[in-house]
């Protein structure tokens, strides 16, 4: 009996040094936490300055330039979107300047049963810059927008063209999506929009009023 009770007591040893030391070394990973606000923001201190590329296929929500603004980068500033809290944050390395709900993309689909495309909206995960600042934008209304209301494709360019859903102001971080107001504002804080990430006005504005082109933007 004494034996079986000492092969007994080897035998889980041997198992618990495998399970510690050997499988760590061959590639076992314990499941970690996501990667805070913070933990990316000191990964974007790394790239900046870097070029990023933008969205993946679903790019959507284009609009109008109007009144491009100023140039420029404030000094360590950088702006953090979270897209699973739907906050935005205005910070440097050290601090955060402004913080505020925001409104993302659903992540949901929409096929177009007539011709075979598709559209996902998402907002683009990653590390981006500030590359137009508008006033007053227009959106231009993608196919997308109208085979979404059940209404045709319209054939004249003025027909998509929309003054007001995107509010006062908007600051674009590349292939057409944007930071910008809205009229829904009630929806704020909620995962709605087609990708671009959408703020309240006042919220916006200060946004607009202080991130220049160059800006960096970090979105996880």
């Amino acid at each position: 009996m004494k034996k079986w009770i000492l092969l007994s007591i080897a035998v889980a040893i041997v198992v618990l040094v495998l399970v510690v030391i050997v499988y760590p070394k061959q590639g076992f990973q314990w499941d970690e936490p996501p990667p805070s606000a913070d933990s990316l923001a000191m990964q974007a201190q790394k790239k900046l300055g870097e070029e990023q590329t933008g969205c993946t296929e679903g790019s959507v929500t284009p609009a109008a330039v109007r009144n491009p603004g100023k140039k420029g980068r404030s000094k360590n500033q950088y702006i953090v979107i979270d897209s699973h809290t739907n906050r935005l944050y205005l910070r440097t390395p050290d601090s955060v300047l402004f913080g505020a709900l925001c409104s993302t993309g659903t992540g949901a689909s929409l096929v177009d049963s007539g011709g075979g495309r598709v559209w996902r909206f998402e907002t683009p995960k990653g590390f981006y810059h500030i590359d137009s600042r508008l006033t007053d934008p227009w959106w231009r209304k993608p196919d997308w927008a109208f085979i979404e209301e059940g209404e045709p494709i319209p054939k004249k360019e003025a027909d998509r063209l929309d003054p007001n859903i995107m509010g006062d102001y908007a600051v674009g971080f590349g292939n057409g999506y944007f930071i910008h107001g809205t009229i829904y504002e009630r929806l704020i804080g909620v995962a709605v929009t087609h990708g671009c990430v959408r703020m309240r006005s006042d919220d916006i504005k200060r946004i607009y009023e202080s991130a220049p082109v160059g800006t960096p933007v970090i979105i996880f």
